[in-house]
Order: C-alpha cells, then sequence, then structure tokens
C-alpha cells in the first residue's frame, strides 16, 4: 500500500487526528485540517486555544500524544531538515540574537539557507517595512515591533513554498500591518506558496484568508469560506467575529455577565 507521504507530495499541509497534550493537560484535542496549494488558511482562535500548540507540532517542535502531520508528505518530526527548508516560520513570541545586528541576523539565516541573490530583496524588505535606519543596531536596543519586522523578513527571504505565521501582526504599527496583508496577499497569487496563518484578529483574518478554522479549547468547532461558515451558523450577513462567537460563546451567559458587569 503507499503510503501517505507518497500519494500526495504537493499538498502543503495535512494535519490528521492531532491531539497536544502537556501531561495531563489536553492543549489539542482532535484537530484536523490542511492547507491547499496557493491559499491563506486562517486559524482563529481565543488566547488559549491550542493554536500555538498545534502550530509547534506541525514545525516539529512537539511531538503529537496522537494523530499525524504531513508538510509536503512528510513528517515534520522525522523529516525536520527538509520541512524546515520549504517552510518560512514566524513563532507567537520573537527568538532572535540580541547580540546582533537585524543585517548580521539575516545574514547569517541566508547563510544557514546557502541563499545567494537576496541582498537585493533585503533592502526591499528594509524599505517597506521602514527598518532601514536599524538595520545596523543591536537587535538587543529595538522595539517589539521592530523585531517582529525582523522576524517576518527572516521567514520570507527564501521565498519558501509554506509559510507558518503565528499571530505575526503583534506589535506592528497599522501601516506595516498593510504592507504586509498586501504582500502575504501576493505572496500566493501565483498559486504555488500557501499560508497557515493564525490569529486572534477576526478583521484581518476575514480580510486575508481564503479560508477559516475555528479552534476553541482545542477543539475545531468551524472549518470553510467565509459564506460557508455563514452556512453553518444559518447568519448570512454576518461577519467573521460574528461566526467565532456564535460557534465558540454561551450568548445568554455572556449577556448575563455584561449586565451584572453594567450593574455593578
Amino acid at each position: 500500500m503507499t503510503e501517505p507521504e507518497a500519494t500526495a507530495p504537493a499538498q502543503p499541509l495535512r494535519v490528521d487526528h492531532l491531539q497536544v497534550a502537556y501531561g495531563e493537560v489536553v492543549a489539542v484535542g482532535d484537530l484536523s485540517i490542511s492547507v491547499r496549494e496557493g491559499e491563506i488558511y486562517g486559524l482563529i482562535g481565543s488566547n488559549g486555544a491550542g493554536k500555538t500548540s498545534a502550530i509547534k507540532a506541525i514545525m516539529g517542535l512537539l511531538t503529537p500524544r496522537k494523530g499525524t502531520v504531513h508538510v509536503f508528505g512528510k513528517d515534520p518530526v522525522t523529516n525536520g531538515i527538509l520541512t524546515r527548508a520549504l517552510t518560512g516560520y514566524v513563532p507567537e513570541v520573537s527568538i532572535l540574537y540580541d547580540a546582533l545586528t537585524p543585517r548580521e541576523y539575516l545574514e547569517f539565516v541566508a547563510s544557514v539557507r546557502r541563499l545567494e541573490g537576496f541582498r537585493e530583496r533585503l533592502v526591499d524588505f528594509a524599505s517597506a517595512l521602514q527598518i532601514e535606519g536599524e538595520m545596523d543596531r543591536a537587535i538587543s536596543t529595538l522595539s517589539n515591533g521592530t523585531r517582529q519586522k525582523v522576524l517576518l523578513v527572516s521567514s520570507l527571504l527564501h521565498q519558501p513554498r509554506l509559510l507558518i505565521l503565528d499571530e505575526p501582526f503583534n506589535s506592528l504599527d497599522p501601516r506595516s500591518v498593510r504592507i504586509m496583508k498586501d504582500l502575504l496577499g501576493a505572496y500566493v497569487r501565483g498559486g504555488k506558496r500557501s499560508i497557515l496563518f493564525s490569529t486572534h484578529t477576526m478583521e484581518v483574518a476575514e480580510k486575508l484568508c481564503q479560508r477559516v478554522g475555528v479552534l476553541d479549547r482545542g477543539v475545531l468547532k468551524g472549518e470553510g469560506t467565509l459564506q460557508e461558515l455563514r452556512s453553518q451558523v444559518r447568519l448570512p450577513d454576518a461577519t467573521l467575529e460574528d461566526i467565532f462567537l456564535e460557534l465558540t460563546t454561551d450568548r445568554e451567559q455572556l449577556s448575563q455577565i455584561v449586565d451584572r458587569l453594567e450593574a455593578a
């Protein structure tokens, strides 16, 4: 019988019945999603919903308790070097070498990935994100927003086939968010590159993502295009925020809490 890795090698990401746990605490219960070529898939949920745990398992940084992950048909735990060569990753919390400058850090990333001809792209990224003046300052002296921009550039520098972004717009100013939204939209437009985009910002996900999975306390509550999700909750004009609340919130309980707070 043909192994799963060989049946659909072009599929950027497939997650089947993933469970991630920390001891007795189950962070992700039973997650099955896929990311198609040429799409931005949004994984949305509140803080603590399990998004980051799922992404760490997808990146091979955590070993799942149950289930499987395939990145371009390969298990990221047993084929980490290959899968990371094909992906770009922005974690929820930025991890950078503080003693280096952004230029030194990005040139180090390029050398590890054996990139050539990257410096022109680097200049363009620095200009677009307005960090030219910070490129030769120690990373330890930079603002959180500038550090996040450096991390985003490092994930894009090698033009990966799959971008995995965990709350990538944290600390970014509105101009940089707009530029990144436009850039990510253009990044997948040719149909050969894909993005898994994790966020709890509904407005960004609604405008940027072709399909969305709604994660709540480690369980996928809904998935599909905006129109498909509207059909699921039977609200034809609902925003993604409306849909999220409908799928994850006890409306009556929420109303009672608000009423008590107003009366206090």
